[in-house]
Order: structure tokens, then sequence, then C-alpha cells
């Protein structure tokens, strides 16, 4: 098993390497990072500390679209929450992809989905302006498109209530505010990053914050063999 990893000004990660017990290949550019997952040389990729902007432009250049979310651990319950790319859930058909996605994803290890639609506001504060109203109607309307399918439940603004309810997969409003929910449970609270799966590539990448210590990135690395070794 070889896992190719990339360093920026984080060397966490190279600490990380050294902690598990497979073959970590670390890679400082990243021309050549996205060259070897289109290339085909290792079983998985972490992104490690390299800067998102280049490798997820190369990536999306070759695979088209994709989308992060973020797999976090809160005493002891572990989820998955998306999107987390700032640039992601932007419009209705964004969030519905990332819905079929995330509980493909889940399915394919085993998991059986149970997701969360997080809005901006409670049920109750419909009226007080026009961008929380729109939210709070997106998100009745994505639970209405896909109960059919899925076991879903729209929180509102209740994230507390949706680990609560031990949904596993977690749809933040957008993927602003999904960054901000994972900065603010994993580099600033108790929660622990295991990386971001990839959803909609074929090819098992891990995505990382810059941010992590070297725990995080071990997880992270450990979590691209686990979810290779799952074929």
């Amino acid at each position: 098993m070889t896992i190719i990893a990339g360093v920026g000004d984080n060397k966490n990660i190279i600490k990380a390497s050294q902690r598990v017990d497979f073959t970590v290949q670390l890679i400082d550019s990243p021309e050549e990072f996205i060259e070897s997952i289109t290339e085909n040389r290792a079983h998985a990729y972490v992104r490690g500390s390299i800067g998102a902007s280049q490798i997820l432009a190369g990536l999306r250049s070759r695979y088209g679209e994709f989308y992060r979310a973020s797999f976090i651990e809160i005493n002891g319950h572990k989820f998955f929450l998306a999107p987390v790319g700032i640039d992601e859930g932007d419009n209705l058909e964004q969030k519905l992809r990332i819905i079929e996605l995330g509980a493909q994803f889940l399915k394919k290890i085993n998991i059986k989905p149970k997701i969360a639609v997080l809005s901006s506001g409670r049920a109750q504060d419909v009226g007080r302006s026009q961008k929380i109203d729109k939210s709070i109607a997106e998100g009745e309307l994505l639970v209405e498109i896909t109960s059919d399918k899925y076991p879903v439940k729209h929180h509102y603004i209740l994230i507390e209530e949706a680990i609560q309810d031990n949904s596993n997969f977690i749809l933040a409003p957008d993927g602003v505010t999904g960054n901000l929910i994972f900065r603010s449970l994993v580099l600033s609270g108790c929660g622990k990053s295991h990386g971001a799966v990839t959803l909609g590539m074929d090819v098992t990448f891990i995505d990382t914050s810059r941010s992590l210590t070297v725990e995080g990135y071990t997880r992270a690395l450990k979590f691209a063999k686990y979810l290779k070794d799952m074929g």
C-alpha cells in the first residue's frame, strides 16, 4: 500500500507519515501531485498541507465536478459534513447532487445514510429576512425531493440536534457555512478530523486542511488506507 501526500508550509504531515505502518510518499510540488493522481502512481492520495486552489483546479479539469465531505468525530460520534469547500453547494442543484453522492458513498462503505439538512434559521424564523426565508424554504424542498429515497430530516439551524440525532451526513446551507462549521468544530473545538472524501471522483483522494495537527494528518492517512482497503 502506497499513499502519496502533499507537503506545504505545515510540516506536521511529515511527522504523520512516520507514524503509520504503510508507505507514504511525500511530494511538495502541486503539479507533481496532480500528475501522480492522473497517472495512477499510488493506491490513494492525501492533499496534506499543499494549497488547495491549484490542486482542486487541476483535478476538476480532469475529473469534472466533485464535492468534499469532511469526516468528523465528536465524542465518539462520526459523521460527514458537506459542503466544506467555499465554492461548493451554492445552489439547489448542487445540494441535491451532494446528497445523492453522499448517500451513494455511505452505502458503498456499508453505512445506512441518515441525512440532516441545515438551513439559516428555526422554522419560526420565517419572515425575519429574505435570505433566511430562502434558506429555510430550500431546506424544506431538499427534504421533500429526497425523502422518498433516503432517511432525511430538516434540522433547520440546529446542528446540535442533528448530531444528537446520530445523523451521519450533515448538509450545511452552503460551502462557506460548512467550512466555518468545520473550523469551529475541528480547529477550535473538540472535533477530530479524518480528512474529507471527494464525492464524485473515482480516485481515493482525501482532502485536508493546511492547519491540521500531526494527529489530524495521521487520521487522514489511515482513513485513506481504510477506504482503499474497502475497495
